[in-house]
C-alpha cells in the first residue's frame, strides 16, 4: 500500500537526483546490507548477534526508503519552477506573517529543498492549502488542529530556484 497517492511537486534536478538515490539502494544498496546480513549470520548465535540486528535494521531502513522514494517520483510532477507572478503554489519560496513572526520558507516537498537550508511547508498543511492561490499582499487564515485561527499575511512569493 502507498503511503501517499498525492502530486508532489519536483525539480528536474530534484528528479533526477532522487532517481538516482533509488537506483543505487535498489542495487548496491540491498547487495551491500545482504552481504552485511550474511557475514553477521556467520558469526553464530543470532539472538545475542549485534551486528546481525544493526544490519537487519538498516536493511528495513533501506526497504522503507525505496519504498518512499518509489511512490514519491511515481506520483511527481516534475516541470520548471513556477513563474514569477507573486501567487503562492508549490515550488514557491514564500516569506509570510505568520500570527506576527515573519518567515521564509519553500511551499512544496522536502525532497524539493534538496540540501539548502530552508524550513519546508507542505502545500497540504493547513498553513500552506490556506497560502495556496493567493497573490502577495493577502491576508488569509487557517485553524490549527487544536482549533485556533492564525492570520496569515503574503509579503513575497518568488519560485524556488536550487
Amino acid at each position: 500500500m502507498s503511503e501517499s497517492t498525492s502530486t508532489t511537486w519536483l525539480t528536474q534536478e530534484a528528479y533526477d537526483r532522487l532517481s538516482a538515490e533509488l537506483a543505487e539502494l535498489s542495487t548496491n544498496g540491498r547487495t551491500d546490507i545482504a552481504k552485511k546480513i550474511e557475514a553477521a549470520r556467520s558469526e553464530g548465535d543470532l539472538k545475542e548477534n549485534g551486528g546481525y540486528h544493526a544490519a537487519r535494521e538498516e536493511q528495513g531502513k533501506i526497504e522503507a526508503r525505496i519504498r518512499q522514494l518509489t511512490d514519491l517520483l511515481r506520483h511527481a510532477t516534475v516541470g520548471e519552477a513556477p513563474k514569477d507572478d507573486g501567487v503562492v503554489e508549490p515550488g514557491m519560496v514564500v516569506t509570510a506573517v505568520v500570527a506576527g513572526d515573519e518567515m521564509t520558507f519553500l511551499l512544496g516537498s522536502r525532497e524539493a529543498a534538496g540540501g539548502t537550508d530552508l524550513d519546508v511547508y507542505s502545500e497540504k498543511s493547513p498553513m500552506g492549502a490556506a497560502m495556496l492561490g493567493h497573490s502577495v499582499g493577502d491576508t488569509t487564515s487557517y485553524t490549527t488542529p487544536g482549533g485556533k485561527t492564525i492570520e496569515v499575511v503574503i509579503k513575497d512569493a518568488k519560485p524556488f530556484i536550487p
